[in-house]
Order: C-alpha cells, then structure tokens, then sequence
C-alpha cells in the first residue's frame, strides 16, 4: 500500500482526484453553518439535525454528489484524537465504504494533524482493510493501494510520520500473513524460507540452522521440544546492519511454535486450531525486519527465532523428564505445554554472543498474561527500568500499548525442583510472572525485556486473525533509540524518569471489539 501527503484545504481535497474521500473530523471543530466549504456547512447541518453527533466513530456519508469528484464522501469523528477514537474512527469510515471497490483513498484531517495521530489513522484504515487470502480457493485480493494524505499544512514530521506508516503497515501484514497461515503452511522450514525473503540486500544476513546444528550447540531444551514433531526445527538468526559495526545491535527474540498440541500435556480441543497462532512472536520479528528494509534506520538489529511444533508423539519429551539448556543449567520439564519458556531460554544464551546492548523476547507465552491484561496491552517485564520505560514509552506513541508487571524474586520460589537447577513451571498463580522469572534466569548478562503477547497477537470469534502485533511498539523503540544514537548498553542500575514507576494516567482504547481467550496457554 502507498502513502503520499499534499496540502489541500477541505475545499480543495473535494476536488481530489479518488474514489473516496474521507475526512476526519474532531469534535473541537464544529462547523458554521456559513462555511464557505460544501462539507463543513453539511456537517454543520447535520450536527443541527441531530444526525450526526460528534463522537468517537460516527459517520455521515453521501455518494456522487455534485461538486463532489470523488465517488464516495465519508465524515468520520475522531472525538479527543485518542489513539482508540481514531481506530474507531477509521473502520466505521471504513465499513461504511469497504463493499464498494475502491482502489485509491483520499484522507482529509480536520484541524492541527499530529504525527502521533496520523500514522495511527494510516495504520487503521490499512488494519480496516486488510485480509488474509493466501489458502482461499478464490482469493479476493485487497483492492486499495493508495492512499493520498492532505491537511492544510504538512510539515516534516508529518511526512515522516507518513513514510513512518507506510514501512509499518508493510511489517505488520508480513506479520499478521505468516501468522494467519495454517500450520501445514507456515512450518519451521517455510519460516525460515520466510525470513530469507525479508533479509535481502546488502544490510541483511540470514543464516538457518538445523538439527544437526542445533544439537551442537548444546540447546538441549530447545531439541527436547522439537523431538515429538516430524517437521524438522529451525533456528534462525537475522542480522540488520544499519550502523557502524562497533554498535552494539539489539537483539529480538521471537517464539517460533509453529503448532502447539501441548505435546504430551495435551490441550483441550476447543479453539485448538488458534494454536497456529503460537509463532505470533517469531512473526513480528519477521514483520520487524519487513520494515527495516522500508525505513533503514541508523541501527543494528538481529533476529533470532527458534521454530518448531510441539506435537505428541512417541518420541515427545514427557512429563517429569530433566533436559540440559545451552547454558548448562538442567530443567525439569513438568508440564510439556510451557514449551515456549524452553525454546527461548536457549534462544536468550545464544543472544549473549551478540554483545548486545539490549535483548527483548516477544512470546505468545501464557494464559495467565490473559486474564490480567485482556486483548488491549502486551504484558512488558524487565527487571531494568531504563529499558522498560523506553518500551512503554515506545507503546504509547505508536498506539501499541503495554503494561510494565513485577519481577519480584519471591515469584521464583515456586519453581524450585528437587530434580534439576530449576522447573519449567511454578503452578496457576501469578503464572505469567513465574513465566518470565524463569525466563530471566537465562538474561542475566545483558539487558533484557519479556514482551507477553498472548492476549494481544490474534483476535478471536468473527473477528479472527493475526493482529501484527507488537511489531508497532518495535518498530517505533528502534527508530527512536536509531534518532537518539542512543547505542550505549544500559545499565540494570540505570534511573528511568519517576513517571515510569508510576501507572500511566490514561489507558490506550482500542477499537472493535475482541474475544478474550481466557485459557490459551499453561
């Protein structure tokens, strides 16, 4: 999809070439009803109606109006330009034309237009748009391409912001088309063919290593979970360099569960086939580098994800048994469907060769994170504070939210065991800590940060599908670590601002409505 910004009065984006025009309205501007534009007097005179009341995502359409050029006029209300009022904004926009085929969009914003604001409203009508066709015997494929972005004065960062959202939105649907793919069509060894597309050009490297590799490394834990599938694993490591090679990269780690049956602890039937979605993070790793390629940032960036299914047969790793990390420590592996804290505690060794400056794992990893966050926040944990309020602050300004958790040491009394240095599983309480306290066992030499994105990766019921999510978040913590040439390592006794302890004032929305899965993983 192509993004392009102009400026152009209301009066002028009227007379723009498209098949549809729509304007986004907040509800600070209230129209005269003398304007000398013909949109603002018709919304002016709906607003006395009663037709159209000014808030978050309602709409006023007309259709081949006379002195109208483009097909289709749509009013949506974009209310405060809250990051969920614009989303809700922007489908209701959306909906309201999607049956017709509109191949070119024209996307007026009412008043002052902010960055912030913009790519939010860029990244919803694509999200609006959007759909996965891959294994349809008939694809339809998305008829808009373009979309042309006026206001009455672009400045630089709004061009930025524009060019921004056009290299997100082409990783977040590289992302959302590897997740949505079913299992027999998004193995390890697609995956890996996957990450190869994305790595080309001359700051790219990608290197997939196999069983055989694997094994030599000592990644015992990793192996233990890939030994009940007959779909071979793959681990593959993405290199990024935009930078000097005396930078420091960041390192992204993301789950790669292609399939996951729970292996021998077996998970329910229902909804099992959303177990598809349990590479949610290896596709935003993917998505990620998608965009690089679109931005080149001034950075340096690896990828690692550890890709296999978890399947139950004769030779699956069983209950009770007692496996060997990378980095030497033993594990006893209590319940085989806490397979995702296995695969990347030796995803997270391999991490440290890279001398990163900073390392954050992106896992749809528990359940639990479910139940405490719902569908609206990604769980962030890190026992750094610099880090975290760079990721919160990161999910705020793209409009893809998290929500920092406690790494209290007392969380990781339950996974004690008398038969290795550590249990893969500490029983159903706090489990989305006890999840990441197991996972910073294998983070102490760097710094590190777990993103949980069970509840935020895929949504459910009608509405089912990848979300992209949280390559946004990403996204945007490179880019701006990339502006601020900030490539010094930080320090786990580094100082965030106070407001970074603190919860934030106001929580995101979000638009639509969402299924929360309330017992996705163990």
């Amino acid at each position: 999809m192509n993004f392009e910004i102009q400026k152009l009065s209301l009066s002028q984006a009227v007379q723009a070439t498209s098949d549809a025009l729509i304007v986004l309205w907040p509800s600070l501007s209230v129209p005269h009803p003398l304007a000398h534009d013909p949109v603002s007097r018709w919304v002016a005179t709906a607003i006395e109606q009663g037709d159209f009341e000014l808030k978050s995502g309602a709409v006023l359409t007309l259709y081949h109006q006379p002195g109208i050029t483009p097909r289709y006029l749509v009013v949506a209300c974009t209310a405060e330009n809250q990051a969920g009022q614009i989303r809700s904004a922007l489908q209701a926009a959306w909906h309201a034309i999607k049956a017709a085929k509109i191949k070119r969009v024209s996307l007026h914003v009412v008043g002052d237009a902010t960055p912030q604001g913009l790519q939010l409203a860029l990244t919803s009508l694509a999200d609006a748009s959007y759909s996965y066709t891959t294994t349809l015997s008939k694809p339809k494929a998305r008829t808009l391409k373009q979309v042309q972005v006026s206001c009455d004065n672009p400045s630089a960062s709004l061009n930025q912001a524009v060019n921004h959202a056009q290299a997100l939105v082409a990783g977040v649907e590289f992302a959302k088309e590897w997740a949505n793919r079913p299992a027999n069509h998004a193995t390890p060894t697609l995956l890996a063919q996957a990450a190869k597309s994305v790595a080309t050009g001359r700051a790219f490297k990608c290197e997939v290593l196999g069983p055989k590799e694997v094994a030599k490394l000592g990644m015992g834990a990793f192996l233990a979970v890939a030994q009940g599938s007959a779909e071979p694993l793959r681990f593959i490591v993405m290199r990024y360099n935009g930078a000097a090679a005396s930078q420091a990269p960041v390192v992204l780690v993301g789950k790669g569960i292609t399939f996951d049956t729970g292996g021998i602890s077996i998970k329910p039937a229902a909804e099992m086939d959303e177990m598809k979605y349990d590479m949610g993070g290896a596709a935003s790793v993917l998505g990620v580098f998608k965009a690089l390629g679109e931005l080149k940032p001034a950075i340096n960036v690896v990828g690692l994800i550890p890709a296999t299914e978890n399947m139950p047969d004769g030779m699956a790793v069983k209950p009770g048994d007692v496996v060997t990390s990378m980095s030497g420590q033993t594990i006893e592996i209590l319940n085989t469907d806490a397979e995702g804290r296995l695969v990347l505690c030796d995803a997270l060794t391999y991490a440290e060769r890279f001398k990163p400056q900073s390392v954050i794992d992106i896992a749809t990893l528990t359940g639990a994170c479910v139940i405490a966050l719902g569908a609206v926040r990604t769980g962030l944990f890190s026992s750094h504070d610099g880090l975290a309020y760079q990721l919160q602050q990161a999910g705020e300004t793209s409009g893809d939210t998290c929500w920092r958790m406690p790494l209290d040491d007392d969380y990781a009394e339950g996974l004690k065991s008398r038969f290795a240095d550590v249990a893969n599983v500490a029983g159903r309480a706090a489990g989305s800590v006890t999840a990441a306290k197991f996972l910073e066992r294998f983070a102490k030499s760097f710094t590190w940060a777990h993103l949980d994105i069970a509840g935020t990766a895929w949504r459910s019921g009608a509405a089912k599908g990848a979300t992209g999510r949280p390559v946004g978040l990403l996204l945007q913590y490179l880019t701006s670590l990339a502006a601020s040439a900030a490539a010094a390592p930080l320090k786990a006794t580094a100082k965030a601002p106070a407001k970074a302890l603190k919860p934030l004032a106001k929580e995101a929305k979000t638009g639509g409505k969402t299924k929360v899965r309330a017992a996705r993983k163990t």
